[in-house]
């Protein structure tokens, strides 16, 4: 059965005074639950409050928009609250069992995209949540007596603990509401800026690659994950790589416009695409794709279901042919020794991010 790659945006699953959480349900992007990835992003306004809750699967936060946002989460087997800040360009890892709330202290919207891997999640390719209070709330649900059985509550106690929140999901907290603030200290553990990490890739009018792994970030090995930010300058060009370490990669496209292609099984060509902001593409195991950019530039971020990822590019320096001995090429290609060292002249030039033509 072939795979439908087309590009995706989010749908809303809910939105309210307080902001919203859109997602891509793998119902209609079928994609996602065939190769075990998902996807959803929290958009808080000013005030904005996510509250407490947990997920089925683990995934990373990364931060699209927004200065002041700040996130409490209680990792598996801590019992400790850590409060953390927040800004565009982090990165944050949030491993299944994780109690979080979310908190927007900004005056402009805080955009947090959220990309994991749904092998453990009730519903493959889509993230599913359990929160802790409000009407959707796990306490409301179990019954009055054993709650008051639990916390040793009479009646009246039993319905202010379970009713008195009567939001659902996000909410937006009044000016006099406070929140704990970040422990900045505690943050550079946790949190990590990928946008001031020096990029592996990096062309003048071409654009940068940055990649983020447990390596440069021990966190991140908690959710086996890593992060690539790919930045294009405009109407520049990534010329086509593929993932070698077994593995899915998943990208938004978070600023920008341009073209994916993709090919994939008996070298077929699977997609061939613009894209643009809030787009969603996932790219299978060993399936080659290339990116070119428009006229304003285009950047993504995406994920990689590996902790350590390795990459075959198909031109610049690191490229394969640069490593073909001449005599294979020729007989591949069916060229003469002339075209074929015009060809690997071109092909191993600079590297994989291709500046605009002139």
């Amino acid at each position: 059965m072939e795979l439908d790659l087309t590009p995706k945006s989010a749908q809303p699953l809910f939105e309210g005074d307080g902001g919203g959480y859109y997602i891509w349900l793998s119902s209609e992007v079928q994609v996602l639950a065939k190769t075990n990835v998902g996807a959803g992003q929290l958009v808080l306004e000013p005030r904005g409050f996510a509250l407490p809750h947990y997920g089925d699967s683990s995934k990373v936060g990364i931060v699209v928009e927004g200065s002041d946002g700040v996130v409490g989460i209680v990792l598996p087997k801590t019992g400790k609250e850590v409060v953390l800040k927040l800004k565009q360009g982090d990165v944050i890892p949030v491993p299944i069992g994780s109690i979080s709330w979310w908190f927007n202290d900004g005056h402009s919207n805080l955009n947090i995209l959220f990309l994991g891997e749904t092998s453990t999640a009730h519903i493959p390719g889509q993230f599913t949540y359990f929160f802790l209070t409000g009407l959707q709330g796990l306490l409301g649900s179990f019954s009055s007596e054993l709650i008051s059985k639990v916390y040793s509550f009479n009646k009246d106690e039993v319905t202010k603990l379970t009713q008195s929140q009567k939001g659902v999901v996000i909410i937006k907290l009044e000016k006099n509401q406070p929140i704990p603030k970040p422990q900045l200290d505690l943050t550079k553990d946790f949190v990590y800026d990928i946008d001031t990490k020096v990029p592996e890739i990096k062309t003048h009018n071409g654009g940068l690659v940055t990649t983020l792994n447990e390596k440069d970030f021990p966190f991140i090995k908690d959710v086996g994950l890593s992060v690539i930010r790919v930045k294009l300058e405009p109407n520049a060009t990534k010329a086509p790589s593929n993932l070698i370490t077994p593995g899915i990669q998943l990208l938004y496209i978070a600023r920008g416009s341009g073209k994916f292609e993709i090919v994939g099984l008996n070298g077929k060509c699977v997609l061939d695409a613009q894209v643009k902001v809030g787009d969603l593409i996932v790219v299978p195991h060993f399936f080659v794709v290339a990116q070119i950019a428009g006229d304003e530039g285009m950047e993504s971020y995406s994920i990689v279901t590996t902790t350590k990822p390795l990459f075959e590019e198909l031109a610049g320096k690191t490229s394969v042919w640069g490593a073909l001995s001449p005599l294979v090429q020729q007989a591949s290609f069916n060229v003469d020794s002339k075209f074929q060292k015009l060809f690997i002249s071109k092909a191993t030039k600079d590297t994989n991010l291709i500046p605009p033509t002139i």
